[in-house]
C-alpha cells in the first residue's frame, strides 16, 4: 500500500513544476509562489458585494492549494506563514486534520521535528496527531518506511541522471532528484526525531484549589525539560487515596490555550488528591501530584451556615414594588382616572401632545435655574439639536441651588426610566403643592418625560456622579448613553465631538464660563467616566481598600479614576472562591488581638492565601501611596466575604477604626493623592449594582 501510495506521489511530482533543489531554494520559491497566491486573493474588490462572492467562491474552490500550502510551510519550518494561513482561513478550509498521502499531518510534521512554536500554533487552531499512529512501533514503522522508499527513490532517479544523455527529459529528471533528496533529508530528521525523543517530564506549579462546594480546580504549567518532544495533551486524575487507587475519575485535556481544568460534581466536605500528566509522541510521562496535595470542596458560607445575603433581594424588590403600584391604583390621584375612563384618555392624550407642542422643545441658553440634559454617544460622535446645542430641557427656573437629596433621588429614579409616567401619576400637582420637595421632584418627572418625548427614547442612560453648576447660578444634571447600534432619533443628529467643541460660540468668559460651556469643554472625560464605569473585572478574588470621607450632607467613598465602579483593589488569584478551612483560619487571625505573623503549616490552602494575601497587601498598599510601616493597624474584614455574581469575590482592607471614615476637616492620612477620586456613597452604590 505504501509503495502504491508512492508510485501516486511519482506520477504527481511528474505532473508538478520541477522541484527546489536544496531546503533555502525551496523556501525562496515557496514564498514567491505564496506571494503571488496572497495577490490573487485579494485582489477583488472589498467593497463590493459581487465581489466579495466571487472570493468565497475563489476560497472555497481551492481547498487543496491551502492545504498544501500549509504542508510546505510546516516543513520549511516558517513559523510566519503558517501562523498567516491559521489566521487567514479555518480549520475547515485548511483540512487541519486530513492526513496527507504520505499519511501525515502537519501536527505529526512539527512534533518530529521538533519545531515548539510551530507545533504551539497548531495544537491553538486545534490540530491534531495522526490517529494511524495508535502505539510506538507503528510509528516508527510508518518513519521508516517513508525514509526507506525515499531514499529508493534518489537512487532510482540518480542512476537515470548518470545514465542519460543530456536533454529537455535529464533536465526534469534533475530537478525530480533534488526535490526527493530535500524530502529523503526531511523524513530522515523526522525518524531522528523521534528515535532521540523521551516521554515527557512532568508537569511543573500543579496547583490545586477549591472552586466551590462541589468542585476542585487545578492548573499546571508545561514541564520544564526542553530536550523531550512537544507535549500535545495532558491527563488529570483525581481520587479520595493519596496512592490514586483506586482512581475516580480523569479527564484528557489537548485544548492548551489555558493549562486549568475544573473537577466538578464532588461531593462537599471530602478529600480528593489530584495528579497531572504529560503526553508527546512517545507517550505518557510521569504524573505531578498537586500542592496542596488535596483538596476539600467547600465554600466560606459553611464555617455558620450563613445564607447568601443577596437572595431573593430581587425577587422581593420586584413584589414589593408591585404591591405599590396597586395600592396607587386605589389612591385619591388614580379615582378621577377610576370613574371617568375617557376622560382618562383624553388627559393621557393631551399630556402626549403636550410632549410635542411647539412650546416644548430644547433649549438654546440658560437662564438662571435646574436643567436637564441628554448626552447620547457613539464613537467620536454625539447627538446635537439642529441648532447644533447639546439636548437640554429646563427643570425649574426658580431654583437656585440643588440639595444633595434632590440629586441622589433623582440618581434613583435613573433606575425606572420605563416607569416615569406612574411615578408622576403618583406624585400629582395637587400633592406637590403642599411640599416644596414634592414641587422640585414633580418637575423634576416632567422634564424627564419632555426630554424622552423629544428624543423618542424613554431610556436616557447614567447620571454623571455630580451637576455641573456655573457662577450664574445655573446647574445641569447630566446623564450618559452610549449608542451601540445604528439608532435614529427624533429632532436631533449626530455630528463629531471636535467639531462641535470648535464651531461653538461661547457667550461666556474663559474666567466664567456657564455650565454649558463648561459640559462642553469637559465631555470627553464625562464619556471616559461613563465607559470605565461600565467595566467589568475578570473572575478572581480581589483585596479592596475601603476608605470613606463624610461631608455635611452625604458620605463619599474612595475610588480609583480608571474603574470609578469598584473599591481601589489589587487582584489576589483567579479563583474566586474562599473555602471554608481559609475562612476559618481568617476567622482565627481576626480574633487574635495581636496578631502573630506566624504562617499556617506549608502545603496547605490556608498558607498559599497567606502568601497570597501578603502580596497582595504590599502592591494593595504602594497602588494607594501608603507606606507599609503605616499600615500596620490595618484589619481584614472578617464579617463576610463580598460576593458578586459568583465570579468575583472580595475581602476587604480597613484603615483602623477610627480613620475607615474622615470627617469634615479633619486630617486625612489614608488618602492617596493622584488617580482617584471620591463619589457619593449612594452613587457608587448605584454603579456597583450595575
Amino acid at each position: 500500500k505504501m509503495t502504491q501510495q508512492m508510485r501516486d506521489l511519482q506520477l504527481a511530482q511528474a505532473r508538478k513544476p520541477p522541484g527546489p533543489s536544496s531546503p533555502n531554494a525551496a523556501k525562496r520559491l515557496y514564498r514567491n509562489l505564496s506571494g503571488k497566491f496572497r495577490v490573487n486573493y485579494t485582489s477583488f474588490d472589498e467593497g463590493s458585494l459581487a465581489g466579495r462572492g466571487e472570493k468565497e467562491k475563489l476560497r472555497k474552490s481551492y481547498p487543496f492549494q491551502s492545504n498544501a500550502a500549509l504542508f510546505e510551510a510546516v516543513e520549511l519550518q516558517d513559523l510566519d506563514r503558517v501562523q498567516d494561513l491559521l489566521k487567514q482561513y479555518s480549520p475547515e478550509e485548511l483540512d487541519l486534520n486530513t492526513p496527507n498521502s504520505e499519511g501525515l499531518l502537519p501536527l505529526d510534521i512539527a512534533i518530529m521535528t521538533n519545531n515548539a512554536p510551530i507545533a504551539r500554533a497548531l495544537l491553538q487552531a486545534g490540530a491534531k496527531e495522526s490517529p494511524h499512529f495508535v502505539s510506538l512501533e507503528s510509528r516508527s514503522l510508518h518513519l521508516s518506511t517513508l525514509v526507506r522508499e525515499a531514499e529508493q527513490r534518489v537512487n532510482e532517479l540518480t542512476a537515470q541522471v548518470v545514465n542519460e544523455a543530456p536533454n529537455a527529459d535529464c533536465s526534469e529528471k534533475e530537478k525530480q532528484l533534488k526535490a526527493w533528496e530535500w524530502r529523503y533529508r526531511l523524513y530522515k530528521r523526522m525518524k531522528a526525531g523521534f528515535e532521540h525523543a523521551r516521554v515527557p517530564d512532568a508537569p511543573t506549579n500543579v496547583h490545586l484549589s477549591v472552586a466551590s462546594s462541589s468542585s476542585v480546580q487545578v492548573t499546571f504549567w508545561e514541564p520544564l525539560s526542553v530536550n523531550s518532544a512537544v507535549v500535545t495533551k495532558y491527563k488529570v486524575e483525581w481520587s479520595c487515596s493519596p496512592t490514586f487507587s483506586p482512581l475516580l475519575g480523569e479527564a484528557v485535556i489537548d485544548k492548551l490555550k489555558n493549562l486549568h481544568f475544573t473537577i466538578r460534581g464532588l461531593v462537599s466536605g471530602t478529600a480528593y488528591y489530584v495528579q497531572v500528566s504529560a503526553y508527546n509522541m512517545k507517550g505518557w510521562g510521569p504524573p505531578q501530584a498537586s500542592v496542596p496535595p488535596f483538596a476539600i470542596p467547600s465554600n466560606w458560607r459553611e464555617y455558620d451556615g450563613r445564607a447568601p445575603r443577596r437572595r431573593g433581594q430581587a425577587e422581593a424588590l420586584d413584589h414589593l414594588l408591585g404591591q405599590v403600584k396597586t395600592v396607587h391604583q386605589h389612591c385619591i390621584c388614580h379615582e378621577p382616572c377610576k370613574n371617568q375612563p375617557q376622560s382618562r384618555k383624553h388627559s393621557v392624550s393631551k399630556s402626549l401632545k403636550h410632549l410635542f407642542h411647539p412650546g416644548s422643545k430644547f433649549l438654546k441658553t440658560l437662564k438662571r435655574g435646574l436643567y436637564l440634559t441628554a448626552i447620547f454617544y457613539k464613537d467620536d460622535n454625539i447627538l446635537v439639536t439642529h441648532e447644533d446645542q447639546i439636548p437640554v430641557v429646563e427643570i425649574d427656573d426658580t431654583y437656585s441651588c440643588l440639595l444633595m437629596q434632590d440629586f441622589l433621588w433623582f440618581t434613583k429614579v435613573s433606575c425606572m426610566w420605563d416607569e416615569i409616567l406612574w411615578l408622576r401619576q403618583c406624585v400629582t400637582v395637587s400633592q406637590s403643592s403642599c411640599s416644596c420637595i414634592l414641587q422640585t421632584r414633580f418637575k423634576m418627572l416632567l422634564a424627564i418625560s419632555q426630554m424622552q418625548g423629544l428624543l423618542g427614547i424613554q431610556d436616557l442612560g447614567q447620571v454623571f456622579f455630580e451637576p455641573v453648576k456655573d457662577k450664574q447660578g445655573n446647574i445641569l444634571i447630566v446623564t450618559l448613553k452610549e449608542v451601540k447600534t445604528n439608532q435614529t432619533f427624533e429632532s436631533v443628529r449626530w455630528v463629531p465631538i471636535c467639531k462641535l467643541q470648535t464651531s461653538r460660540k461661547s457667550v461666556s468668559s474663559p474666567e466664567e464660563p456657564t455650565a454649558l460651556d463648561t459640559l462642553l469643554i469637559s465631555v470627553q472625560d464625562k464619556l471616559a467616566y461613563h465607559q470605565r464605569s461600565s467595566h467589568a473585572l475578570s473572575p478572581g478574588l480581589y483585596l479592596g481598600y475601603l476608605k470613606l470621607c463624610s461631608a455635611v450632607d452625604q458620605i463619599r467613598v474612595l475610588v480609583p479614576e480608571q474603574l470609578p465602579n469598584i473599591l481601589c483593589h489589587v487582584k489576589i488569584r483567579s479563583n474566586p472562591n474562599i473555602s471554608r478551612e481559609e475562612w476559618e483560619w481568617l476567622q482565627k487571625m481576626a480574633s487574635v488581638e495581636e496578631p502573630v505573623p506566624a504562617e499556617p503549616e506549608a502545603e496547605t490552602s490556608q498558607n498559599q492565601l497567606f502568601q497570597e494575601l501578603q502580596v497582595a497587601i504590599k502592591e494593595l498598599m504602594t497602588l494607594v501611596n501608603i507606606p507599609l510601616q503605616e499600615a500596620k493597624d490595618f484589619r481584614l474584614y472578617s464579617q463576610e466575604v463580598l460576593d458578586f455574581g459568583g465570579q468575583v469575590s472580595f475581602l476587604l482592607l480597613l484603615p483602623p477604626s477610627d480613620d475607615v471614615c474622615t470627617a469634615p476637616g479633619q486630617n486625612n492620612p489614608y488618602t492617596p493623592r493622584s488617580g482617584f477620586l471620591t463619589l457619593p456613597l449612594q452613587i457608587f452604590e448605584l454603579g456597583e449594582e450595575g
